[in-house]
């Protein structure tokens, strides 16, 4: 192991966790993961005051309607969400970054100016908000995950940085009254579905320690789904809010490219946009999402960030239910046909679709091109530069890859993709597009409306929260970077969690494929039982009004 980059992650994992008050740590040793699989609810109430617990379990909704009113102070609020925090990252490695007591100075400058008689600051006045280590702070490091980033902001070269700059939704949101507490984990490079790097280690899934949290916006779910946070901001690439929303129990967003600002975010590959990033927001509940896309979008963030599109919020799209009356209808869709989801997301599937039934709407079966293709069209531009943004960074400060990483990037870089190459990619992914556009209008046949399905509704992953260290790779297997293919808004909801004595192996169960066969030979109930379940659903590109809509009407008919 090279004692260099070995000893400056130690040093930073270490600096972090004494930013943590000490009237703030756990007792030690900490219970470990075999002994102590699930920390939420009552787990950690147990270090809470009932006023903590009474905050910290309020959404960010019922949050801003205290705070902006004075009934609770910003000042209690942060408090009570940093100490939460800081209790979740002693149990799960959520956190990269702390940075309480500037976000406490920042809450009593916002009481002071509320005790004027001046109003709150804006809609979102006092509300905690915690963002994925892509987005930078003022004051506060980045290293998105990278040993070779510590100390210099954010890897340019390897040369220091002031802290100074922020990311353009980060200059937003505190613009409109948030305060910035906290940054999460995620897995160096971004690009993997397990949330683990060399400074933080794994980042634990707090339903079931045993397992992961997901990834690559890892780090943002384990610590919402503690309620160390009521609002967040991941990332998307092929499912990187997605899919670790479903695995935790909470809502994620992933919107259309150009909704939300991007500007000033760290990223891998950047300008690599056949199959862009995007931003989104990440909650304890749906009517939290549209609570900071609305609010972002009053910003008129279209006058900073060139690549948002100048659509503000529309409240007549911001309905589940369709004006004239008539039933809405889901596409339902199974599977890739290459691998067929596990018991308990077949349950999930199955009970949501009933449901929708139940209540008066419409499901057909969703039979689109093939997400196989969307996927391998990804997976083609994420490795189009042949891996060299990815080893450079690694490489500054001489760290092995993550095994997923080293799987898709190999152990160095190699030659990029030439132009033309690449010019023939965009016009497949175009022809895809397009061949998706003319299926989904082609359903106004089949539908009791006339129109196009309203939305589809999809599993996250085929597999439930899994171990560490299993041999494949969840994350590539179709069931997340269509959408992003697509450039379509996906919003995930929780659905039921995996019981051990429902979601039993299929005995008599014919794999479809030599893949499908060993994700069903690797399935255990008992290993995977209370891990989270959620669904997505995935509507028209820049129709997130909808989606969000959607997602809390489904919300409601779960209570």
């Amino acid at each position: 192991m090279n004692a260099t980059w070995s000893a400056r992650a130690k040093k930073k994992r270490e600096e972090v966790l004494g930013l943590i008050p000490p009237k703030w740590r756990l007792p030690r040793p900490l219970p470990s993961p075999e002994s102590q699989k699930d920390v939420t609810a009552d787990y950690i109430r147990q270090f809470l005051s009932e006023r903590e617990i009474d905050i910290t379990e309020t959404d960010a909704v019922g949050i801003v309607e205290r705070t902006r009113t004075g009934k609770w102070t910003a000042t209690e609020v942060v408090t009570a969400f940093c100490h939460r925090a800081a209790l979740a990252h002693q149990l799960t490695n959520c956190l990269l970054e702390i940075f309480f007591d500037q976000a406490i100075m920042e809450a009593e400058r916002l009481d002071a100016n509320l005790a004027t008689g001046k109003g709150p600051v804006g809609p979102l006045h006092g509300l905690p908000i915690s963002f994925k280590d892509q987005f930078h702070v003022r004051g506060v490091e980045t290293t998105m995950g990278y040993v070779g980033w510590i100390d210099t902001f954010e890897g340019v070269k390897g040369t220091r940085k002031e802290r100074n700059v922020e990311s353009e939704l980060v200059r937003e949101v505190c613009m409109l009254g948030a305060v910035p507490f906290c940054k999460s984990n995620l897995p160096h490079t971004v690009m993997s579905g397990v949330t683990w790097n060399h400074i933080t280690g794994h980042t634990l899934n707090p339903f079931n320690r045993l397992l992961t949290c997901g990834g690559s916006s890892g780090g943002e779910a384990a610590l919402i789904a503690l309620r160390g946070s009521p609002l967040g901001v991941g990332t998307d690439i092929g499912g990187s809010i997605r899919y670790p929303s479903a695995f935790n129990e909470i809502y994620g967003l992933r919107p259309s490219y150009g909704r939300l600002p991007y500007l000033g975010a760290a990223n891998s590959m950047p300008g690599q946009n056949i199959v862009p990033s995007v931003c989104g927001p990440m909650a304890t509940s749906a009517r939290a999402l549209r609570l900071l896309v609305e609010a972002t979008l009053s910003q008129e963030p279209w006058l900073h960030d060139p690549a948002v599109v100048e659509i503000p919020w529309r409240r007549e799209l911001a309905t589940s239910l369709p004006s004239d009356g008539t039933r809405l209808t889901f596409g339902l869709y199974k599977t890739t046909g290459e691998v067929t989801p596990l018991p308990p997301v077949q349950r999930a599937l199955a009970f949501v679709a009933d449901l929708i039934r139940k209540k008066g709407h419409d499901v057909i079966e969703w039979n689109p091109p093939s997400h196989l293709e969307a996927t391998a069209l990804a997976l083609e531009a994420f490795k189009a530069d042949g891996g060299v943004d990815i080893h450079y960074n690694l490489g500054l400060a001489g760290e092995p890859p993550q095994d997923r990483v080293e799987g898709n990037y190999g152990i160095r870089a190699t030659t990029p993709k030439p132009g033309n190459e690449v010019f023939d990619l965009v016009l497949r992914h175009k022809r895809y597009q397009k061949q998706y556009m003319d299926y989904w209008n082609s359903t106004a046949k089949l539908t009791s409306s006339g129109r196009p399905v309203d939305a589809i509704l999809s599993p996250v992953s085929p597999v439930p929260p899994h171990l560490f260290f299993a041999t494949t790779d969840y994350g590539k297997l179709g069931y997340t970077p269509w959408v992003n293919v697509i450039d379509s808004p996906g919003v995930v909801f929780p659905v039921t969690r995996v019981d051990k004595n429902i979601d039993k192996v299929d005995e008599t169960y014919q794999p479809l494929t030599e893949l499908d066969g060993k994700i069903w030979e690797e399935y255990d109930p008992e290993v995977s039982h209370g891990g989270p379940v959620g669904l997505q659903l995935v509507g028209r590109r820049f129709q997130e009004e909808k989606v969000i809509a959607l997602a809390e009407m489904f919300q409601e008919w779960l209570a």
